[in-house]
């Protein structure tokens, strides 16, 4: 392997999409990886990446890319329903593998793929950026080392705005059979990170409901059904005792963002910030002995990007490529891999299982 871990990104519009707000200017900040490769469906807007952000080579066929000798390994920044096919490709090829989340259009798609990398020897790691962000790594941290004493409670809430109309480009995301919506995307984000922070749920009951049930399709005027979801509830109790509830959802109006919340005996942890702490910065706040909330700085080794790396997407993004590039590299690095991305899928399907049988379901996460 060259000094740098050569990178090939799959997905790679230049102009729009999650690559080109955070996996290419990650990438190009990047010191352990070089942007070897860019791929899209067309060679024009492929070269056009290739310029941008200075990759060597450029593909509008992602098997030409697998098949490229100069790539040690690919991003799979494509829409869900893609990822399982390419994935598959890309692990068969013998590349090392970063896809985003979710890993598959269901959780048979995302076991056979955890299944094919063990027998490959490849390292994988799925896109749950919430687990790289520098606050959520020291919340976890002061979790674990007893900041606040047993825990007793937690609670997470993610008000998004935005929901009544979209351009033909996303109202796809319209039919929950396509594996992304509120409840995979939003919510499979932000439940990640509290369960990263907080431990495994034992048990969950939920309401999975489509509360706008038509998009406005605004270039072609028409009215769309929509049978994806747009807010989640639940309540549940996690393996430590603790007891806990989640509300997600997409309003039309003035999202409220984020919140975290953990309490105990001894203490207690809230993080906030406009958005998920997948894309967004988020900030630490504690109490122990007290009612009133401090604030927490977080470590500065907790951040392994350069200096200079905007917040937003491309920072937690970047983070995340580096435990990558530590796991390739046979270094120790703690990363959410495709063994995470099922545990994550199987959640799902409990959430959904509890809502549809309006029960309380034990979960297999």
């Amino acid at each position: 392997m060259a000094d740098r871990i050569r990178l090939g990104i799959i997905g790679a519009s230049p102009t729009v999409g999650w690559a080109y707000r955070s996996h290419l200017p990650a990438i190009a900040a990047s010191p352990e990886f070089e942007l070897t490769g860019v791929c899209t469906t067309r060679m024009e807007t492929a070269e056009e990446s290739k310029k941008l952000y200075g990759a060597r080579l450029a593909f509008d066929d992602y098997h030409t890319m697998l098949a490229h000798p100069e790539i040690d390994a690919v991003a799979v920044v494509l829409r869900v329903p893609t990822h399982y096919q390419i994935t598959k490709d890309a692990l068969n090829a013998g590349k090392h593998v970063y896809t985003e989340w979710p890993l598959g259009k269901t959780t048979e798609e995302a076991i056979e793929l955890a299944e094919l990398a063990k027998e490959k020897g490849v390292r994988v790691i799925v896109g749950l950026q919430a687990r790289a962000a520098p606050a959520v790594l020291h919340m976890k941290q002061l979790v674990a080392d007893g900041y606040v004493g047993e825990m007793l409670s937690c609670s997470m809430r993610l008000i998004r705005g935005g929901v009544l109309e979209r351009g033909s480009g996303r109202t796809w995301q319209r039919d929950v059979e396509l594996g992304a919506n509120t409840l995979t995307i939003a919510a499979g984000h932000s439940i990640d990170a509290l369960r990263f922070v907080a431990g495994e749920f034992s048990e969950v009951s939920s309401i999975v409901s489509t509360q706008v049930d038509q998009w406005y399709e605004t270039d072609t005027k028409e009215m769309r059904d929509v049978t994806s979801p747009d807010n989640i509830l639940l309540n549940g109790r996690l393996a430590n005792g603790a007891v806990v509830s989640v509300h997600v959802a997409v309003n039309p109006w003035a999202g409220s963002g984020y919140i975290m919340e953990i309490y105990g005996r001894k203490g207690t942890l809230v993080a906030t910030g406009d958005d998920s702490p997948q894309i967004d910065d988020v900030f630490l706040q504690g109490a122990q002995g007290t009612d009133k909330l401090e604030d927490i700085e977080v470590p500065s080794n907790l951040t392994n990007v350069l200096e200079g790396m905007p917040a937003g997407p491309p920072m937690n993004v970047g983070q995340m490529y580096y435990q990558f590039g530590e796991a390739i590299r046979g270094n120790d690095s703690d990363y959410p891999d495709f063994d995470t991305a099922v545990d994550l899928h199987r959640l799902i399907d409990s959430i959904r299982l509890a809502s549809g049988e309006n029960r309380s379901v034990a979960t297999t996460g």
